[in-house]
């Protein structure tokens, strides 16, 4: 055994939610090199060789319930990686409510114990989301799949940016209640990243930052350049490490905050509610 086993994930199980394409397959692929047994739930077809690969819809809470059934347990790992785009319907389930119920379903069986940790996916869009606690708290008060459905339905939040922010409070609120069953929580809000959906948005998404990334010569992130911290964060090197959303964007929002690349500074006002 070395120093460097924490980084690794030999004899854990790992769960990844949204694991057949962009992030959350390079996630799939990276934690089955580090050593573990993987298991994709996705609705999309899972093509990781070696993996247990289960359909679900995230959007229909009883599709979630036979995912769950299929998946058993352990899981020592679980990556929350789906997502869709505005436009799509029922995305505030596929991108938050659904990831939700994976979680009290696992808690709830027992599959998802003291060890175990939890890496939540956000997004750029998510950032600023303390400017509208109040509202997400009441939001994450409710209890369940249906309620929360619901309040989405009244409050007109099915958006994508909305769901973004969502996962940002919700790791932040959730950190200290997991943390005392032994649970870790954490997301990473990447920047612009090639994957089919970014490509499938791409005027808005991989357009987005493209003058910093050219002021600065680097490109739009990969897949796995995106996995590597998301997979590190649920590891056992980064144990002390919970409630944390870590920007994964090369720079480009702490520049913006910073005034060091001006032209993305109102971006960041925005984002903050600095109006």
């Amino acid at each position: 055994m070395t120093l460097f086993d924490a980084f690794r994930f030999d004899g854990k199980r790992v769960l990844v939610v949204g694991g057949a394409t962009g992030m959350g397959a390079a996630v799939a692929q990276l934690v089955q090199d580090a050593g573990a047994e993987v298991v994709v739930m996705d609705f999309a077809e899972v093509t990781l060789p070696g993996a247990k690969a289960i359909h679900v819809n995230l959007g229909d809470r009883a599709s979630i319930d036979q995912a769950i059934e299929q998946c058993g347990g352990p899981v020592h790992a679980l990556f929350s990686c789906a997502g869709v785009a505005d436009g799509t319907p029922g995305i505030e389930k596929i991108n938050f409510i659904g990831h939700r119920h994976v979680i009290q379903k696992l808690l709830a069986s027992g599959a998802l114990g003291r060890g175990s940790s939890i890496g939540f996916i956000s997004s750029a869009a998510g950032l600023g989301w303390e400017a509208n606690l109040a509202e997400l708290n009441e939001y994450l008060d409710t209890p369940d799949f249906d309620s929360a459905a619901q309040w989405i339905a009244e409050h007109g939040h099915a958006d994508y940016m909305w769901s973004k922010q969502t996962i940002c409070a919700y790791v932040a609120r959730e950190a200290m209640s997991f943390l005392k069953q032994g649970i870790r929580i954490n997301a990473i809000c990447p920047g612009p990243t090639d994957t089919p959906l970014a490509r499938a948005n791409e005027d808005m998404w991989l357009g987005f930052g493209a003058d910093y990334r050219s002021a600065v010569g680097v490109e739009a992130s990969t897949p796995l350049e995106q996995a590597y911290p998301l997979v590190f964060l649920c590891s056992d090197a980064a144990s002390v490490i919970t409630g944390t959303t870590m920007i994964t964007d090369s720079g480009y929002f702490p520049s913006a905050i910073t005034g060091s690349f001006p032209d993305a500074t109102p971006i960041a006002n925005f984002l903050l509610g600095r109006f």
